[in-house]
């Protein structure tokens, strides 16, 4: 969807199809029948925005062919669909039983994140539409924490200097601009704003720049009103927002519900106790209160003792979007944990599903006009 700043900027809504499990170019195309154009007319909207996930296979037919983008391409528009954003954290299998980790592979020290990248940002600048400003690609902070060492920093910093080189080729032979985001995350290299100020120091700003997760942002307990003063001064670009929100609460034993064995749930307290997964917080008993990485829809509080942190997201919104000039124009609702709910909180139907992404759209709609960011 798209929304105007009052400073006559377009603002575009998305949500994050990383949410389906299709990994090849006709489960992408249905995906779009049985999820998107049901979201779409659910919000009364003419065009719906996809922050598509395309795993690295399609993502590789895609860049070498021309005839399947431009198939793409007239699938999204003949059904109201557009997009400006990919994302590119995970790489592919990201519905197998089991996720935890290997969502951090390859990471930024190989060749194969390095072409998958650039394999997207060559998809986005077929698929943007003529009037867009940009395109956006989120990715991961570089790797997992461990293992990680100076030689490693030393080949990710020729990565993403091959990255940028990269991205001004595609610009130079499209004439489209996209743009890469390093999403920072709770384990990760680069975990929090600060730190990614740290790493992607000397980065070509006017290509790279930083993915904002909301939910991220509150589970390393950062204030958003500092985090982005310090992003501004460091002349970091939000080149995307992820519109999130993490589980909170002071009765950690409500939480048992929602441990789970697909995806990494990485738990952070307030006083700065670290767990790399949720059953590793319960069991080693941190203090609270916590909070959990744990993406839950942005409409539907859970029952207490359990809450959420849209409070962050909230206060993050105002300083991206409530002042004079935005801080960023790319909005993806990322929910991607629907199907891990705790069975009584989970979609039991396709309809279900589309129902909840719309109502999680429309939440997302109202917080922006109600910073004046309008359709």
């Amino acid at each position: 969807m798209r929304l105007t700043h009052p400073s006559g900027t377009t603002s575009h809504l998305s949500y994050c199809t990383n949410v389906h499990p299709a990994e090849d170019l006709e489960g992408i195309i249905g995906q779009f029948d049985t999820y998107a154009v049901p979201v779409r007319d659910r919000l009364g909207a003419s065009v719906l925005g996809l922050g598509l996930w395309l795993a690295a296979p399609v993502a590789a037919e895609l860049a070498a062919d021309p005839a399947l983008r431009g198939r793409l391409r007239d699938e999204l528009s003949v059904r109201g669909l557009e997009v400006v954003t990919l994302n590119g954290f995970p790489y592919r299998s990201f519905h197998d039983p089991v996720v935890k980790h290997a969502v951090y592979h390859p990471d930024w020290t190989t060749r194969e994140r390095l072409s998958y990248t650039l394999d997207l940002a060559r998809i986005l600048a077929d698929l943007l539409p003529g009037d867009a400003a940009r395109g956006s690609v989120s990715t991961l902070p570089l790797a997992w924490r461990d293992p990680w060492n100076a030689a490693m920093a030393g080949q990710a910093a020729r990565r993403l200097d091959e990255l940028a080189a990269g991205l001004a080729a595609v610009e130079a032979e499209t004439g489209r601009t996209v743009r890469v985001g390093f999403e920072p995350e709770p384990g990760c290299v680069v975990e929090t704003t600060a730190q990614a100020i740290t790493h992607l120091a000397g980065a070509d700003t006017d290509r790279l720049g930083l993915c904002l997760d909301l939910a991220h942002l509150a589970c390393a307990w950062e204030d958003p009103a500092g985090a982005l003063k310090a992003l501004r001064a460091a002349g970091l670009p939000i080149v995307k927002v992820q519109l999130s929100a993490a589980l909170e609460t002071g009765e950690p034993e409500a939480l048992r519900d929602y441990v789970e064995p697909r995806f990494l749930h990485q738990t952070r307290t307030a006083a700065g106790h670290r767990a790399d997964d949720l059953d590793e917080a319960l069991e080693r008993g941190l203090p609270a209160p916590w909070r959990v990485h744990y993406h839950v829809p942005l409409h539907a509080a859970p029952a207490p003792p359990l809450t959420t942190t849209i409070p962050v997201l909230r206060e993050a919104l105002k300083e991206l979007a409530g002042g004079p000039e935005p801080l960023c124009d790319h909005y993806d609702v990322e929910t991607y944990t629907w199907g891990v709910l705790p069975p009584a909180l989970r979609p039991r139907t396709t309809e279900q599903l589309a129902a909840g992404i719309a109502d999680e759209l429309d939440f997302a709609r109202t917080e922006l006009r109600d910073l004046g960011v309008t359709a």
